[in-house]
């Protein structure tokens, strides 16, 4: 009883909801990042390390004295610049996506931290810049609390998911991803919709990364962004490759982080701490197989395609 006790006080607490969307803030950018990239049928594993260099990226731009939106601007930029090699790998020397993402997420967390500490080496605590600051003149519960780039991340989940349903653009996307033969045979050039939608997701990934350095946290540090690569790989299968599903599960998953943070600092938990730091993870594997069991996924996601093959 005191375990749900605590559970309805955390839950009728609006600072919780507040820590739920700050939390699937970046899961939101990372996810609609991996779903275009997917959608036209290439997995990139690469965003694990995009987003630790979009974060380093766009704080390093703040530190050097470049406004906030400027680094968010940057971390894009060095995230499509990933998704450009990520692209000349998989799509143009049609090489392993699996090696070539993952190739890519070392490299970029590399060349990050090696810059960190080229750019600080007598560093040993992490500087802070001043950033993104609430909006508390938003007259929206829960909402006014939370930072611009926040309501970036909302508004891009239906702007995708107009532009895959009903633009040209979002046509071709999908074609390229369900069977790029038969793009290929409507005049659509399947190496350039795979590059352009790998250049847009990774550029999303990089802006995941700079909302941690920007606006959650002040300051860039190792391993900050701590597997919430692979949780954004993971929701887009829940989502079944489905913008609006992808808002779901990522507020899912933030439900339960944020809970479980909660639980370990209430006075009643009875239960070892490791068992709340497992609980939004065991939660969403759960979830993850009830849905994925039924998902229809891209008819060509991770094969190769070279352009007069069939």
């Amino acid at each position: 009883m005191d375990l749900l006790n605590s559970i309805i006080d955390i839950l009728g607490n609006a600072s919780f909801w507040v820590a739920v969307l700050r939390i699937a803030t970046p899961l939101i950018f990372g996810t609609l990042g991996v779903l275009l990239c997917e959608r036209a049928g290439v997995l990139n594993l690469g965003i694990e390390g995009i987003m630790v260099a979009g974060a380093f990226a766009g704080w390093l731009t703040v530190y050097a004295g470049g406004s906030l939106w400027l680094g968010v601007l940057v971390a894009a930029i060095t995230g499509a610049a990933f998704g450009l090699l990520h692209a000349w790998l998989t799509v143009g020397l049609a090489l392993s996506q699996h090696v070539a993402g993952l190739g890519i997420t070392m490299l970029a967390t590399a060349l990050s931290y090696y810059g960190y500490r080229v750019s600080f080496p007598k560093v040993n605590t992490p500087p802070t810049v001043t950033p993104f600051a609430p909006m508390d003149w938003l007259p929206i519960p829960v909402f006014d609390a939370q930072t611009p780039p926040t309501l970036l991340a909302l508004a891009l989940v239906p702007l995708i998911a107009w532009l895959l349903y009903r633009t040209p653009i979002g046509l071709a996307v999908r074609m390229v991803g369900e069977n790029p033969q038969a793009a290929e045979g409507q005049g659509v050039s399947v190496a350039v919709v795979r590059t352009g939608a790998i250049v847009a997701g990774s550029a999303l990934m990089g802006v995941a990364g700079s909302f941690l350095t920007l606006s959650a946290f002040n300051a860039f540090f190792f391993n900050m962004i701590n597997g919430r690569g692979w949780i954004c790989v993971a929701l887009v299968v829940f989502a079944a490759w489905q913008p609006g599903k992808a808002l779901v599960g990522a507020l899912l998953f933030a439900f339960f982080d944020a809970l479980q943070l909660r639980l370990q600092q209430s006075g009643d938990a009875v239960l070892p701490y490791q068992f709340y730091l497992m609980l939004p993870y065991v939660l969403s594997i759960v979830a993850l197989i009830l849905v994925a069991r039924r998902a229809t996924y891209p008819q060509a996601l991770m094969k190769p395609y070279r352009k007069g093959e069939r």
